[in-house]
């Protein structure tokens, strides 16, 4: 009777998904957002506080790209992050438009005459979204 070699067990949850808690998923989630963020030209520490306020060593264990398992707080606002960019360059079609609307000063009512940058650094997961929130309207 021939033996199988032990296969490896997917990536999936119960439900079908793909498991974002792997240290994989993890490491593919931070190249992600410093890849948007360096873009956008955001210091360390605004690039820490949009990974919720994190601390300098573990911001540079992140940049160091390691395969780990991030909170699921992290990944959240990543994922905002990572939807706020698409929707900035489906409504402005370049990198440089959407850096300047991040960095413009707006009177739409999420802003009240800030830019969306200041909204996204204010420090919650409820300012990502409203800013998400905001670009998605906008698109329609």
């Amino acid at each position: 009777m021939p033996t199988t070699a032990a296969q490896p067990e997917p990536l999936t949850t119960l439900a079908g998904a793909p498991d974002v808690a792997t240290p994989a998923a993890g490491r593919v989630a931070l190249k992600g957002f410093f890849a948007i963020t360096d873009r956008w030209d955001l210091s360390a520490a605004e690039q820490q506080k949009l990974l919720g306020g994190i601390g300098r060593t573990t911001y540079a264990k992140y940049r160091k790209l390691p395969e780990v398992a991030l909170a699921r707080d992290t990944l959240e606002r990543i994922s905002y992050i990572f939807g706020i960019h698409k929707a900035l360059l489906i409504l402005f079609g370049s990198e440089a438009r959407a850096v300047a609307w991040l960095r413009k000063a707006n009177t739409a009512a999420p802003f009240h005459g800030r830019t969306a940058l200041d909204r996204l650094l204010a420090g919650s997961i409820t300012d990502l979204a409203a800013v998400r929130d905001y670009l998605d309207a906008m698109r329609g």
